[in-house]
């Protein structure tokens, strides 16, 4: 598959950081569907970084593969600040990984509500023995592939600002 070279490129220089600095990742996707850990690996040595990347679509992939609790999905749905939050926790519990990041959201065109619009994806950034950071973006309804995109994005952002400089 090919991206686009501007995240290609993106994703390049996070694999050499992330290679010089000795650290691996993990992904704990669900409306990207696996695009994350897609497009790092489309770079030459990212093996040396990418520990492994989870796909849970499924509200029962993220209770079985990453430990959301079924609760938390009860109570505020897949797209919330919490499951992002605890997927990303889960995504480093399940792994080797010193830092993972978590998507969730509604990239459309059906499926969102008043309160989940089309566009709203949730984030998390977990490192071991450090912060968790969340995101919420709001999108809007951009079309299912632009939201994707969007979100792959978000998700380098977190993966570049959790190592240091």
């Amino acid at each position: 598959m090919t991206f686009d070279p501007a995240l290609e490129s993106r994703a390049k220089k996070l694999v050499a950081r992330y290679a010089a600095a000795n650290k691996m990742l993990a992904t704990a996707e669900s409306c990207t569907g696996g695009l994350v850990a897609g497009l790092i690996t489309e770079i030459a040595g990212s093996s040396a970084v990418l520990e492994r990347g989870f796909v849970t679509y499924s509200n029962e992939a993220k209770v079985g593969m990453l430990g959301v609790a079924p609760e938390t999905l009860e109570a505020v749905g897949a797209v919330s600040a919490e499951t992002a939050r605890e997927m990303a926790a889960g995504a480093l519990e399940h792994s080797r990984a010193d830092i993972a990041v978590s998507v969730t959201g509604v990239a459309g065109p059906g499926g969102g509500s008043v309160e989940k619009p089309v566009g709203l994806v949730h984030f998390a950034c977990a490192r071991r023995n450090g912060p968790l950071v969340h995101v919420e973006r709001r999108f809007g309804d951009i079309g299912r592939a632009a939201v994707r995109r969007a979100a792959i994005e978000q998700a380098l952002d977190l993966l570049e600002s959790a190592l240091p400089a």
